[in-house]
């Protein structure tokens, strides 16, 4: 069907790898335990745009350029790591802001915790207006490791004597966007759930947003030493 192999196949094995914890899907939850499903819908939105962007490089060529300049490469690879650093810097000085402020802050709660948005240093006591869109678009963009997967795993079913490709990556693309907002709408709607419970118990919150600030460390982490293999 339109030049893919083994669909049920494709299927499967989109859904566990969209299921595998990342940065953007961590950072929905958080915009959607903060600020409620507009918003959180908003950042599902950038992430469905930058995957879209990364799987149209990938399907025209720039997986392979990434692979065959690795200084190129590393340039990408830096760049997207040291903006999932500065998320986390953020998270983790919102963590603390929580934590010293106690059971007592009241209302505060919520905007103590747009600094967990990662707004960084600019975000910190200025009321800095966070964007969740553009922010998720940026963390889905610099990945260099993104455009890579999508066309090695896209790859292996897509028919080679099938005379229209881009239309299997296009039909394969959207399968993926599919259940990509499928995913994140049970995201969005479980982090509204607990949103309550996060504003009435700060200290819990905290916990919370150390464990993202630490999490998307480790992304970055694991960005910074990957290689284009």
């Amino acid at each position: 069907m339109l030049g893919i192999t083994d669909l049920s196949t494709y299927l499967a094995g989109l859904a566990l790898i969209i299921l595998l914890p990342g940065p953007n899907s961590l950072y929905v939850v958080s915009v959607a335990a903060r600020r409620g499903p507009r918003s959180a819908y908003r950042a599902a939105a950038g992430v469905l745009c930058g995957d879209a962007v990364l799987m149209a490089l990938s399907a025209g060529g720039v997986a392979s350029l990434l692979q065959a300049s690795p200084a190129l490469f590393a340039v990408v690879k830096f760049a997207g790591a040291g903006y999932l650093t500065w998320l986390a810097v953020g998270l983790l000085r919102g963590a603390r802001k929580l934590w010293r402020e106690g059971p007592g802050g009241g209302a505060r709660t919520a905007g103590a915790a747009a600094v967990a948005s990662g707004d960084g240093a600019e975000g910190a006591g200025s009321g800095a207006v966070e964007r969740p869109y553009r922010r998720a678009l940026i963390v889905s963009l610099l990945n260099p490791k993104a455009i890579l997967f999508f066309i090695s795993f896209f790859v292996q079913f897509v028919d080679p004597e099938y005379a229209h490709p881009a239309l299997s990556f296009v039909t394969l693309g959207a399968w993926a966007e599919l259940f990509s907002i499928t995913y994140l709408s049970l995201l969005i709607f479980g982090g509204t759930y607990l949103a309550a419970l996060f504003r009435r118990r700060k200290r819990l919150t905290a916990g919370l947003s150390a464990g993202a600030g630490a999490a998307f460390l480790g992304f970055a982490a694991k960005l910074s030493v990957s290689s284009a293999g």
